[in-house]
């Protein structure tokens, strides 16, 4: 069967359930808000709601979760646009065009080239992840453990290298993630494992908790010291009355732009551990060069907003391509989405495109894991269509109800909300404690440097990584040599090694640049 009619099957299993329909919208207005709150993130927003999906099927779990973390990368542009502060990273890029266009008083053609540029992005990246995936799956069906070990190695060496500035400080980041996944017992021996006695650890560390301590908990210490520093934010709208719509000449003109900006996006989008906010600042870094009116960028251009909002949304399909044909999340939503598959009993990788691998929900249902992945497509394409209506209509006004909230109360109600999340995942204290510690350690890394996504991405990374390296020596007499011996393998290990390579060499001539 083509993708096409497995994708038309999809829209039928999920027209089909009106839970999932009813979460995939819902999770379009949430993802918004949360990306319009400054400092807060998709990957924040999902880590608090995670708990929820424990309770759904796994369609609307899915469907919910996965649709946060698109509409939380277009929410972001509404705090860059009206309040000068990117509601996400992948929405800094955004802010050098929209805020100064908002200042002059056209704040709803800002916010609505930002909409269609973010829709246009995510259809073009959706597109790229349905066909993409099912082409790569076929070719890593035959995978075995010595395939998948140097597949992981590869994306702990590539994202430790590549999240964040520093090349030491990501792979340190990488290391101490894998440290904190070994937590529990040897799989192989059953033998505890940096338990320190406690029997409640004995289980490993609980991803929901340590995902709200490294994503919310920390963010808000950080907003906390913001708030300490600056007594309002303002929006900076000017009171004039200017021209405030966005043509259909200027639409059609911004086509080949979303076109090259969104291909971008999806490129950067397939590589572990680049993301979004590599992508808004590449593309819109490509079409200042391009424009012939490179000289007025940084004031105010509707191509300045249109180009990193396309490429930044273009990613979220792609990222998801590692994922789903690999089982090795190329994001932190990834990551998330990773732990709620398997909660739900079903196995990331390229089975998951196999219409022999049944699942049964709590119901009594049953279906194959290819319906319930073309379903999830389905979902991601109805649920881009939602936001840009939702941002399209009502972006304004979303904005202007952030802004009157003051941060006083928003964010001590954000707090105890992740506390009661990180509680619920298990009804246990000791989680709590989880999430705050982990909160403490998430705001120390991100004030000396660290990357908090690598350090997730890795201790989701490390249990299966360690499975699959001790198979591969339980089935092979080479040793560690069957790693080198087996051409795919060696191949994924040769890139990881390229790739840390040209990173050490690109920050070495960058810092010489510096210094001259």
């Amino acid at each position: 069967m083509s993708a096409f009619q497995d994708l038309i099957g999809g829209f039928g299993m999920l027209f089909g359930d009106p839970q999932a329909v009813g979460f995939t919208i819902l999770a379009a207005f949430v993802g918004i808000v949360f990306g319009a709150l400054p400092g807060l993130t998709a990957s924040a927003a999902i880590a608090m709601l995670l708990p929820l999906s424990f309770y759904l099927g796994p369609l609307p779990a899915l469907a919910f979760l996965y649709v946060i973390g698109k509409s939380g990368r277009y929410g972001g542009s509404i705090a860059a646009i009206l309040f000068n502060t990117p509601g996400t990273a992948a929405s800094a890029a955004t802010m050098q065009d929209g805020h100064p266009m908002a200042k002059r008083g056209q704040p709803n053609r800002a916010l609505r080239t930002a909409t269609l540029a973010s829709v246009f992005g995510d259809y073009v990246g959706e597109i790229i992840l349905i066909f993409g995936a099912v082409w790569i799956a076929q070719y890593t069906r035959t995978f075995g453990p010595t395939e998948y070990f140097a597949i992981y190695l590869m994306a702990f060496v590539v994202i430790g290298s590549v999240v964040g500035k520093s090349i030491l400080k990501g792979l340190l980041s990488t290391v101490l993630g894998a440290m904190v996944a070994l937590i529990g017992v040897d799989i192989i021996t059953n033998t505890p494992r940096l338990t320190f006695g406690t029997q409640d650890l004995r289980d490993g560390m609980s991803l929901v908790p340590l995902l709200i301590g490294v994503f919310v908990i920390s963010e808000i210490i950080i907003q906390a010291e913001r708030m300490a520093k600056q007594v309002a934010v303002d929006a900076g709208i000017a009171d004039e009355h200017v021209e405030d719509r966005l043509t259909f000449a200027e639409v059609r003109g911004l086509i080949p732009l979303l076109f090259r900006s969104s291909l971008m996006g999806s490129v950067i989008g397939m590589m572990p551990g680049l993301g979004s906010s590599v992508a808004c600042f590449v593309a819109y870094g490509e079409e200042k060069r391009r424009a012939a009116n490179r000289e007025e960028w940084g004031t105010g251009v509707i191509e300045g907003i249109a180009a990193p909002e396309s490429a930044n949304n273009a990613v979220s399909g792609p990222s998801m391509i590692p994922l789903l044909t690999l089982g090795v999340p190329g994001s932190t939503v990834a990551a998330v989405l990773i732990g709620v598959f398997l909660i739900h009993g079903i196995q990331v990788g390229p089975l998951l495109f196999s219409e022999t691998n049944m699942i049964i929900t709590d119901a009594g249902d049953f279906f194959s894991s290819r319906e319930l992945v073309f379903a999830l497509f389905a979902a991601g394409l109805l649920g881009i269509a939602a936001y840009g209506l939702m941002g399209f209509w009502g972006g304004p006004l979303i904005g202007k109800t952030i802004a009157r909230i003051p941060p006083r109360f928003l964010y001590p109600f954000i707090f105890l909300t992740s506390v009661a999340a990180a509680y619920s995942a298990r009804a246990s204290i000791l989680d709590v404690a989880i999430a705050l510690v982990f909160g403490v350690v998430g705001y120390l890394m991100r004030r000396t440097g660290f990357a908090p996504a690598a350090f997730v991405i890795a201790f989701v990374l490390a249990r299966p990584m360690e499975e699959a390296f001790r198979q591969a020596l339980l089935l092979s007499d080479d040793g560690v040599l069957i790693f080198l011996r087996e051409p795919v393998a060696g191949g994924f290990l040769l890139v990881g090694l390229l790739v840390l390579i040209l990173r050490a060499i690109g920050t070495n001539r960058a810092a010489r640049r510096a210094a001259a």
